[in-house]
């Protein structure tokens, strides 16, 4: 096997107000919350917005380690649908002392390139900082991290500093090298 080196850049926002717009995109499209955990839609979206880019942590994970997951408190799935259709997602974990964390975040491949990923970030984002709000007993956000790394789409990062996210930690790491898993086996070539 080979191993590739892979940049991983962590973003931050440390206020609400770091938050920066993005313009709506055309057409009918919704941000809903995912609100009854669902293993099955979860993979989905995971196998489908990733499958491109190689996310590959969660493939193996059990129906139940997708339940417990979801189930967390401070675990918020957010979908956008585009006509009806799901289109992307952002993932928020709840993280000790007031921090989330943007644990996933994209749009499945054909629906990229419309201006719905800013849109969605930018909601996404702002669901993080009101957390608290729907989440009782959780503190106050009082800081929004995620991470992006070379594997991701080539527009990730620049559509993070857009939404206001500034870069606060860069790693360099030797990963082996994985095949394009698709949203199914042998959906891309890779």
């Amino acid at each position: 096997m080979t191993n590739i080196p892979v940049t991983t850049w962590s973003l931050e926002q440390n206020s609400p107000a770091d938050l920066l717009p993005a313009a709506a995109p055309d057409g009918d499209v919704r941000i809903v919350r995912a609100e009854v955990p669902s293993p099955e839609f979860s993979r989905f979206l995971y196998a489908s917005v990733g499958g491109d880019i190689r996310w590959i942590d969660r493939l193996g994970w059990t129906y139940a380690q997708w339940q417990g997951h979801l189930e967390r408190p401070g675990v918020e799935t957010w979908v956008a649908y585009d006509r009806g259709t799901p289109a992307g997602y952002v993932e928020l974990e709840a993280q000790d002392d007031g921090v989330v964390e943007i644990v996933y975040f994209g749009l499945i491949p054909a629906f990229r390139g419309r201006r719905i990923g800013g849109h969605l970030l930018a909601y996404g984002a702002a669901r993080a900082w009101d957390l608290a709000e729907r989440r009782p007993g959780l503190p106050q956000t009082k800081r929004v991290w995620l991470h992006t790394c070379s594997k991701d789409g080539e527009h990730a990062m620049d559509n993070y500093l857009r939404r206001g996210f500034t870069l606060f930690d860069t790693k360099v790491e030797e990963e082996t090298e994985a095949a394009t898993p698709g949203p199914w086996p042998g959906a891309y070539p890779g």
